[in-house]
């Protein structure tokens, strides 16, 4: 564990001064968008301009050249729903490189849903506290270099190419020694590993790709364990029961980490119990030794008073919507508690000023992301029914839309119909759309199911996404200017990333 840092006494900021910035997706994709880029000029004016800070194709021909010469490279690898469950290849790529994940403590994080989210949580505390921290988080939304970020910002177009090419020599020794190529994931870790130790920084925040025990993330001994919510996804390769999923994901838990849980289901609690208890393993709970004590909407986000293991933290904003947020908030605070010491070896809780400022600074583009208003359009990247559960709950309590048009591209292998079925009492009408990515489902398939949901009075079908944007804010401009429409696109964060482009945010 890390010593505490000396308390702070930093103003608290503007609650309304939040930055977008990218987040992680959830599959792979063509890093060629110049068909999306090409997209709707109507769309990207009414978005507005992109804002400063979001990666971008760089400006330099040169380096966007060498940039897309390593992402062709890149994708000849076996992409991220390709597996073959084990860590031999990435610890010897480890191995080679002289063991990089040893070089700093970590903060490693699993779950279903909210691993993002808390992972940006987490970052910005660390940072508050004046740790230099690296994060690595996936799959990426619209640039690849989003995965690997330095003090809460990707890397350079040209720190990524010039740390590709760094571990190229090893990569290439590795493959030529095991029966499989290292993958896509699996050579983009042991460059995030790389990156953080050659930075170097205090502390890094890693994010598992898939399940946990085989990730390729877990080559790293995290101080700290964090497991968010466990739900049914990726059934075929993790278990179709919480607890048979919770037997991957507690594969992170290590000898004398402390283990941060979400409220989970009972038989996830009970596996991941069992498993700290095997490895010796200090726990706190959600709900127990920490959680949400209160929490009220508020401007652009919300109020909270946090419970740490440490103590409580009371009127805390954090700019985002919904209280699955909040309980992500809560989640985060306890990991960077542990990762401190808090309630073990030191008593007082954090500076609370810092607390504030952090959370305060917090975002999480595609969460509930508002990127156009009049009609107000609404990005959010949950893709299983708990996730879109949550965001319904969140839209109710967030906003007040009269209309609500949703425009939805999923992917083919997940649980389309239950996504569908958890925003069906919030859309009055659905535009069903078909992303980039070869995983998308076919528009004629998702709309078959969409139909069968909403009714076919309720369904409309736009192959491309471009058209189908213009086709839901025409919808929710029916009612007139002032009647409070919305549109929400949702259903794959490779949709919401495109449809993020299209609108100018990026």
């Amino acid at each position: 564990m890390s010593e505490l840092p000396p308390n702070g006494n930093s103003d608290q900021p503007d609650p309304l001064d939040s930055f977008d910035e990218i987040i992680a997706a959830e599959t792979d994709r063509d890093p060629d968008l110049a068909v999306i880029e090409a997209g709707s000029r109507t769309l990207r004016t009414l978005g507005g301009p992109p804002e400063s800070g979001v990666p971008t194709r760089p400006a330099d021909p040169e380096v966007d050249n060498a940039l897309r010469e390593v992402e062709a490279e890149l994708a000849t690898r076996w992409g991220e729903t390709k597996l073959e469950p084990s860590v031999s290849r990435i610890a010897a790529l480890m191995d080679v490189l002289g063991e990089p994940q040893r070089a700093y403590p970590s903060i490693h994080i699993t779950g279903t849903n909210g691993k993002t989210s808390t992972a940006r949580m987490v970052e910005a505390l660390l940072g508050a506290f004046d740790l230099r921290t690296g994060r690595y988080t996936s799959p990426h939304v619209q640039s690849i270099t989003e995965r690997i970020s330095l003090d809460g910002a990707p890397v350079s177009a040209e720190r990524f190419v010039e740390t590709y090419h760094d571990v190229k020599p090893y990569v290439e020794m590795v493959d030529a020694s095991q029966e499989y190529r290292l993958s896509f994931f699996e050579v983009l870790t042991g460059m995030a590993y790389a990156a953080f130790a050659d930075a170097p920084v205090d502390v890094a925040v890693v994010e598992v790709g898939m399940g946990g025990s085989w990730d390729a993330t877990n080559v790293i001994d995290g101080d700290v364990a964090v497991v968010t919510p466990i739900d049914l996804d990726h059934t075929d390769r993790l278990g179709g029961t919480p607890a048979e999923i919770a037997v991957e994901k507690g594969g992170i838990i290590k000898t004398g980490a402390t283990v941060i849980l979400a409220q989970q289901p009972v038989d996830a609690a009970q596996v991941l119990l069992k498993k700290a208890v095997e490895v010796d393993a200090t726990v706190a709970r959600e709900g127990l030794e920490f959680g949400v004590v209160a929490r009220q909407v508020a401007v652009g986000g919300q109020l909270v008073t946090l419970r740490g293991v440490g103590g409580e933290y009371p009127e805390v904003y954090l700019p985002l919507h919904g209280p699955y947020q909040a309980h992500n908030a809560a989640v985060a605070l306890a990991a960077v508690e542990a990762f401190f010491g808090v309630g073990a070896q030191r008593p007082e809780p954090l500076d609370i000023d810092t607390v504030r400022k952090a959370f305060a600074s917090v975002s999480a583009p595609g969460r509930m992301e508002v990127v156009r208003r009049s009609p107000t359009v609404v990005l959010d990247a949950a893709h299983n029914p708990a996730g879109a559960h949550a965001t319904t709950e969140a839209v109710r309590e967030a906003f007040d839309f009269s209309r609500l048009i949703g425009v939805v591209g999923a992917s083919g292998d997940k649980n389309v119909r239950g996504l569908l079925e958890a925003y069906e009492p919030i859309f009055a009408e659905v535009v069903i759309t078909q992303n980039t990515s070869h995983r998308a489902m076919g528009v004629d398939e998702l709309a078959a199911i969409a139909v069968e949901v909403f009714g076919e009075e309720r369904v409309q079908v736009e192959p491309r996404l471009p058209d189908a944007l213009e086709a839901a804010i025409t919808l929710a401009e029916e009612e007139g200017e002032f009647a409070g429409g919305g549109v929400l696109v949702t259903g794959s964060v490779i949709t919401v990333g495109e449809a993020r482009l299209l609108l100018g945010k990026g």
